[in-house]
């Protein structure tokens, strides 16, 4: 076996300095190793991939190199031990179908009004003048949605409940506190409600009891008018024609709200604070959006080009999930030159793939242009992963980035509050804002043929 060259550092200090500084830690990897980076993890080897030919044999070489559930086990305690995630074969294959259905045609064309409406709904809520932080305020939306589109639920207290344990989770899990305290002794133990660990784990067996409640319910209440992913699945047949258990399809329910509200909502917050950093790019937006008249189908809006390229950008510069999920080699192979052995990991670095200088020129320069000049394959733009794990709602994510930020520019003034630059933070697969993108209404927008100046006022 030849395996590419890499740090010789210790694994744990390794992972200290990615958390101190994920982006900067890569750049430093990738300046010194190239684009095949050898991390030593005990006795495995991972093999970390940027060159969009070498991500291509691992997403494509399916024979002797497989995308095992065993290998996302991590994310069990979030996802359940039966989500789409640790499922394998045709179990995998037939689940990913089921889940996507939903994300396309005349479903997602029909909730496009309301993705409008819920901006709408929130966004209007902000006080005049009153600084507020978009990225919680953007999740509360792309959760609402989420909730919506996977379950069919739109108000009422078993709503409320679900709402409020996915906020909570995610929120706990991404506070300051809960960071430092696990990284004390015994701080990733279970201990109780009062431990750091003991908490989420509270959080989320009360929320696996709330989902599980909502799927015999909906069995035994079966609408077969209802259009959510909920009553697809309770309907569904297994690859062998047998109806799904309840604690699957409880597992199911997770990974898309999941994916709604947090990736969804980072790309959404990093969006604001692109567009409104860089008032070219708010001013053509605003161009594009405003000759679509005042109330423009959700169908039109998704189908503008710069807000396509704007969004697409977002989403090279700051991936939702800087790594693909994890590959293993089965059986001896050759990647980019290199022959691998059984038992070596795989992990395509999304990140340092949209830092490549021959692909994006002045890679750290926010310039939605390059979209709109060049269409990007699969291994080049990878936002949200790809082969068999890709994001099962990534059409979707899309389409909602799009209509959130159309409604929130064509209707609202807002600005940043501060001048400098918002610095990443990692937490799971995700780099949110650090700050959270601090921002402050000013008013509403009326429309115009062209758009308006903004009026900055004091704050």
């Amino acid at each position: 076996m030849t395996l590419p060259a890499g740090p010789k550092t210790p694994s744990w200090l390794l992972n200290q300095q990615f958390q101190a500084d994920p982006f900067g830690y890569m750049d430093a990897v990738y300046k010194r190793y190239g684009d095949m980076v050898t991390i030593m993890s005990g006795s495995t080897p991972t093999v970390h991939i940027s060159n969009p030919l070498g991500i291509k044999q691992i997403f494509t070489n399916t024979k002797e190199i497989t995308a095992r559930g065993a290998l996302n086990r991590s994310f069990a305690p979030g996802t359940g031990n039966q989500g789409v995630l640790q499922l394998d074969g045709l179990r995998h294959k037939h689940r990913r179908k089921l889940l996507m259905q939903a994300f396309h045609g005349e479903r997602m064309q029909a909730c496009g009004r309301r993705i409008c409406e819920l901006t709408e709904k929130i966004i209007s809520q902000q006080a005049i003048g009153k600084p507020f932080v978009a990225y919680p305020t953007i999740e509360d939306i792309t959760l609402r949605v989420g909730i919506e589109v996977v379950m069919g639920l739109r108000e009422g207290e078993r709503y409320d409940k679900i709402k409020h344990l996915f906020a909570s989770i995610i929120k706990y899990s991404q506070s300051p506190l809960f960071e430092i305290l696990t990284k004390l002794p015994f701080g990733q133990q279970d201990l109780g409600q009062w431990s750091p660990t003991g908490y989420r784990l509270h959080l989320r067996r009360e929320l696996f009891q709330s989902l599980y409640a909502s799927v015999q319910e909906r069995r035994e209440q079966a609408d077969s008018s209802r259009t959510d992913i909920l009553s697809d699945l309770i309907v569904a047949r297994d690859e062998t024609g047998e109806p799904l258990s309840d604690e699957e399809v409880r597992d199911l329910l997770l990974s898309p709200i999941f994916a709604a509200q947090d990736a969804s909502g980072t790309a959404l917050a990093w969006s604001l604070y692109w567009i409104h950093r860089l008032p070219s790019v708010r001013e053509r937006l605003l161009e594009e959006l405003d000759r679509l008249g005042e109330s423009p189908d959700p169908m039109s809006i998704v189908a503008l080009p710069y807000l396509n390229a704007v969004c697409n950008e977002v989403l090279r510069i700051y991936p939702t999930q800087l790594f693909t999920f994890p590959r293993l080699v089965e059986s001896p192979v050759e990647v980019m030159g290199y022959e691998l052995s059984p038992g070596t990991v795989l992990i395509g670095n999304i990140y340092l793939t949209h830092q490549r200088e021959d692909l994006y020129p002045q890679p750290k320069e926010f310039k939605p242009e390059r979209f709109l000049e060049k269409q990007f394959s699969n291994y080049e733009f990878l936002p949200f992963g790809g082969g068999a794990r890709v994001c099962i709602g990534a059409t979707f994510a899309l389409f909602e980035m799009k209509l959130v930020l159309a409604t929130i520019l064509s209707r609202y003034q807002l600005g940043l509050v501060s001048k400098h630059p918002e610095r990443p933070k990692f937490g799971g697969l995700i780099c949110y804002p650090a700050s959270g993108v601090k921002m402050v209404m000013y008013g509403r927008r009326q429309h115009q043929g062209q758009s308006q100046p903004l009026v900055f006022g004091s704050v």
